[in-house]
């Protein structure tokens, strides 16, 4: 009897990640060169695009683009496609904080916050999913927070999560016609650039935030990049096939 396929496996697939060039995304293009992908790493910072894909060895192609200019991601997406030739996986991993209470942040840094995240994972889906629906398959993979349940001092970022995911579970009931599935992960405390920031902003060690952030979590210390990376890399398999606008909370805890 012939072994049963690694339905864990992408060999011959494309992947989309933006912001791959740090965090979380630059775990996800790691995972998914692992699983046998092929990885174009979006990021508006151009040499940040080229250093992972430095990393991920000759298969992955570098764009920069800034996601809330939806001419831009439609460029890089027509890139993408003549060298790669097609796209199964979108991970929009893309995204920025602006730290405030409603009363002292800004109208600027709320409009920022919101169309990083918001406009421009529709940007992203807009752009990808045409071609998805023509090959009847593909893979959608946004990125949410524990923030997206609420979160003092980050309005906007909070509202933007909460509105990642009800456009998840949007575009999979739109999608999923088309044979596109999309899900969503909500990561909690991840050893990131953002986080570390946290003890930049209050004059702590990063230790000690690290310390205190994991002891309340059920499993003891907080998360790495690859911890939610891996999840990506579930959701862009076939062992995903039967998964959709699912929003999949990685923190540590119930």
């Amino acid at each position: 009897m012939s072994a049963a396929p690694d339905r864990s496996r992408l060999d011959g697939r494309v992947a989309v990640v933006t912001g791959g060039g740090r965090g979380i995304g630059r775990a996800a293009c790691h995972e998914l060169v692992a699983l046998g992908a092929s990885v174009a790493v979006v990021d508006v910072d151009a040499a940040e695009a080229e250093r992972v894909t430095a990393e991920l060895g000759p298969g992955a192609s570098a764009h920069a683009a800034d996601v809330t200019d939806v001419k831009a991601v439609a460029r890089a997406v027509e890139a993408v496609l003549e060298r790669h030739g097609r796209i199964d996986a979108l991970v929009a991993c893309a995204g920025i904080m602006r730290r405030g209470r409603v009363t002292e942040l800004s109208a600027e840094d709320w409009d920022a916050v919101i169309a990083s995240h918001l406009r421009g994972a529709f940007a992203c889906v807009r752009a990808v999913a045409p071609g998805m629906a023509a090959q009847g398959r593909g893979r959608i993979v946004l990125v949410s927070s524990v923030a997206a349940r609420g979160l003092v001092d980050h309005v906007a970022y909070a509202a933007a999560k909460a509105g990642i995911e009800g456009m998840t579970r949007s575009l999979a009931l739109e999608l999923g016609p088309q044979g596109i599935t999309v899900n969503a992960v909500a990561p909690g405390f991840i050893d990131t650039r953002l986080t570390r920031g946290i003890a930049q902003r209050t004059g702590q060690a990063w230790e000690e935030v690290a310390a205190a952030a994991g002891a309340e979590t059920a499993l003891g210390r907080i998360g790495a990049p690859g911890d939610v990376a891996g999840v990506i890399g579930f959701f862009c398999s076939d062992a995903a096939a039967f998964v959709t606008g699912q929003v999949l909370v990685v923190s540590g805890s119930p």
